[in-house]
């Protein structure tokens, strides 16, 4: 699998360890930064690794920053990436198996290493169930046309509206 991998300044030596763990598992890994501990705007890093995912250069992208939650609203900005933060297995899980989530992003500090590699090991080997999640994942995919367009929601002729579109 090709994975892109970025961090803020905060989770540079997070984000090493986690690429030698993805490349001991057999995945061709991109490493798209941060390269120093000065600060670094993580929208940034975020752009980079999800228009990768967006793109089709990499399969997934994992963000670390200090909590994920900024990597993951910044990821999920770009279209056809679905990212979110995972605290534990479960999350890791539900997310894969749920919502096909390709971009994974974590907390660098407020998780330890062996939870980092454990969220991480059950993301990459969770499949994506399909069915009834699959038409689900669609419907979030028909949104993307829609937002910033005209406000989206309802009574803006945004999907909630109920306008043909």
């Amino acid at each position: 699998m090709r994975i892109a991998v970025g961090s803020d300044h905060r989770g540079v030596s997070a984000r090493l360890r986690v690429i030698g763990l993805l490349e001991r598992l057999g995945n061709t890994v991109v490493d798209c930064g941060s390269h120093t501990t000065e600060p670094v705007d993580y929208p940034d890093i975020a752009a980079d690794v999800a228009g990768r995912v967006s793109h089709g250069t990499a399969d997934r992208g994992i963000l670390l920053c200090c909590t994920g939650v900024g990597m993951a609203i910044a990821a999920n900005k770009v279209p056809g990436v679905r990212a979110v933060t995972c605290h534990d297995e479960v999350t890791a899980e539900m997310s894969r198996r749920h919502n096909d989530l390709n971009v994974l992003c974590l907390s660098a500090e407020m998780i330890g290493p062996e939870l980092q590699d454990k969220i991480i090991r059950t993301w990459l080997e969770t499949p994506f169930e399909g069915g009834r999640h699959a038409r689900r994942v669609a419907k979030i995919k028909a949104l993307e046309p829609h937002c910033g367009e005209d406000g989206g929601g309802e009574g803006n002729g945004g999907p909630a509206s109920g306008a043909a579109g």
